[in-house]
């Protein structure tokens, strides 16, 4: 194994865009500039641990590690395929850091009968050991999808609930990150039952200072995806390190061409101590 010397670790989420209409080709080409791009993006980011939504095809994150060995940054990943679709949730992780038993939450599609599983990892890292969920939620702004989150944010709160009771874990941290399609202060009910039995801290709603994650077509942006530390034992997140990464400006883009060739998600970023 190899040696982690560093006293934080850096965490990451960012949706890569690959959701493709029935009939079209699946996800995001082997050869295709937009996967070189994303790369290039990844390995300026550079961050320790990144949770990656709508990883199309499953060997996306195959092409992405081989492509940052090219900019001289090395992963590991932790993925499994979804029971249903062909939009994945994985995770990329440095040489050094502990990543074991990937699992779906079971249910966790709610009431979306082919929705996407919330898939939970145990990372463990010098002092840090977390159960990391990515999560990929219904999108819409109408009542039937926000009920539709309900139905998948109940399942998670809950497995969160009782995964903090459980012994083994109850001094463990939790981290819930993902493409939410919720907004803070409208999707009230979704954020209420994903928090369980108030464990969860939503940093992003309050540590976040761009109020932007997601890049619409007219340039306007919404602030969907999410971040969340438990509140018990999470004195290792350090507070007001959560930034949204302008991946765009680092590759000297506007957010229109950035939504066009690289993602129409930019990424976040915090800070954990390790020590």
């Amino acid at each position: 194994m190899a040696q982690f010397n560093h006293s934080i670790i850096r965490a990451a989420v960012w949706n890569l865009a690959g959701f493709t209409l029935p009939g079209q080709r699946v996800g995001i080409s082997q050869r295709s500039v937009k996967a070189t791009s994303q790369a290039r993006g990844l390995a300026l980011l550079d961050a320790e641990f990144v949770t990656l939504v709508e990883v199309s095809p499953l060997s996306h994150i195959d092409t992405l590690i081989e492509k940052l060995r090219g900019f001289g940054v090395e992963y590991e990943k932790t993925i499994l395929p979804q029971p249903h679709g062909n939009i994945h949730i994985g995770f990329l992780h440095k040489p050094g850091i502990e990543v074991s038993n990937p699992r779906f939450i079971p249910g966790s599609e709610g009431d979306y009968a082919r929705g996407r599983q919330a898939i939970a990892v145990d990372m463990k890292v010098g002092k840090l050991a977390a159960t990391v969920i990515g999560v990929h939620f219904k999108s819409g702004r109408d009542r039937a999808e926000q009920k539709m989150r309900d139905s998948q944010c109940r399942v998670i709160g809950e497995y969160i609930t009782t995964l903090q009771q459980t012994p083994g874990h109850k001094r463990r941290g939790v981290f819930l990150m993902g493409d939410f399609n919720m907004i803070p202060g409208q999707d009230v009910s979704n954020f209420h039952l994903l928090g369980g039995d108030d464990v969860m801290d939503f940093v992003s709603s309050w540590d976040l200072q761009d109020r932007f994650s997601h890049i619409l077509k007219k340039g306007r942006a919404n602030l969907l995806d999410g971040f969340a530390v438990s509140r018990t034992f999470s004195n290792d997140y350090i507070k007001g390190s959560l930034r949204l990464f302008p991946m765009h400006w680092t590759m000297d883009m506007g957010r229109e061409e950035f939504r066009r060739s690289v993602s129409d998600h930019l990424p976040f970023v915090a800070s954990f101590r390790i020590f």
